[in-house]
């Protein structure tokens, strides 16, 4: 019994550790409830305090300090994620998927957010992909963003 107990918690510390979460979800949450500003100022994805909040284009973002909220109301766009925070790698092929917010890259002082999770029985890891190939698929992604931003978030959808 203890064995069938230490497995299953090992399974839920391995999925957890791969929370795919929409950019913004149901409830308004924006990029999981993860701190926009750490992303530039610690290099890490840290959680956001929910009673430390802004407002922006109706989704709720969560910051981990109140001068973090305030570096990101003085200038939301410098913080935002690119691509509305769906996965970068996913927009180079014309569509949205969501992101684990622990998967993340800033380049030229921008911040893009990837997949790292499950897609049908194999585990995918998008930047690995974007890192061997980002000079081409920056570039690209710029490109489609305008097309692929008009279209429908399918939830479901995944490489």
């Amino acid at each position: 019994m203890k064995v069938i107990i230490s497995t299953f918690i090992l399974v839920v510390i391995a999925l957890s550790a791969f929370a795919q979460v929409d950019p913004i979800d149901k409830q308004g949450l924006g990029i999981g409830g993860y701190d926009l500003v750490s992303y530039f100022t610690t290099g890490k994805a840290i959680k956001g305090d929910p009673a430390i909040i802004s407002i922006r284009n109706g989704a709720t973002y969560q910051f981990s300090s109140k001068e973090n909220k305030t570096k990101f109301e003085a200038d939301p766009e410098h913080y935002l994620p690119q691509f509305d925070g769906y996965c970068a790698l996913a927009v180079c092929y014309g569509k949205k998927i969501s992101i684990d917010p622990k998967t993340f890259k800033i380049v030229d002082d921008k911040l893009y957010l990837f997949y790292n999770g499950k897609a049908g029985a194999k585990h995918v890891n998008s930047i690995e992909t974007w890192n061997r190939h980002e000079d081409r698929l920056l570039p690209k992604a710029n490109e489609l963003w305008p097309d692929v931003k008009k279209k429908k978030y399918q939830p479901e959808d995944n490489f």
